[in-house]
């Protein structure tokens, strides 16, 4: 199967809703094609985020979504890798991996100085996966959040 990754635009929404649902689920949320839909296009229309879609022939096989930042300390933007998913049926393909790449070279492209990300304790093969890449978990800070909902 010959593998592209592309940036994804509106056009590419329907293909990438079940994806992102399937990912929201996949951190215990309920299935909700809808809100994934508006959510999503949302993000295209307010040009808030970068989505890389693989592809497999015309099938979407799985997406990452970049979020634009800012290092004060540092005095540079960065991103933050967010969301990264690939479907079941194509996983151990080097999917996520090319994704990854993607992701780095989008960002690189856009002047960023470093991506960051967080994935839950458990999620072993995803930590496997960014350390192979040249992830380096960060080791001086601590990661706090303030639920305002």
């Amino acid at each position: 199967m010959s593998l592209h990754v592309r940036q994804a635009g509106l056009e590419d929404l329907e293909s990438i809703v079940p994806l992102f649902d399937a990912y929201r689920q996949f951190y215990g949320q309920p299935a909700d094609l809808p809100r994934a839909r508006a959510f999503l296009a949302d993000r295209f229309a307010g040009g808030e985020s970068i989505v890389l879609i693989a592809l497999g022939g015309e099938q979407c096989l799985g997406f990452t979504q970049l979020y634009p930042m800012f290092s004060s300390v540092r005095t540079v933007r960065t991103f933050i890798l967010n969301d990264l998913f690939v479907d079941a049926s194509a996983r151990r393909g080097g999917v996520a991996a090319a994704l990854l790449r993607a992701a780095a070279d989008s960002a690189r492209a856009a002047g960023a100085a470093s991506l960051s990300l967080s994935t839950a304790h458990d999620n072993l093969a995803a930590q496997a996966l960014y350390e192979s890449a040249g992830w380096r978990r960060d080791e001086h800070f601590r990661e706090y959040t303030l639920r305002l909902d």
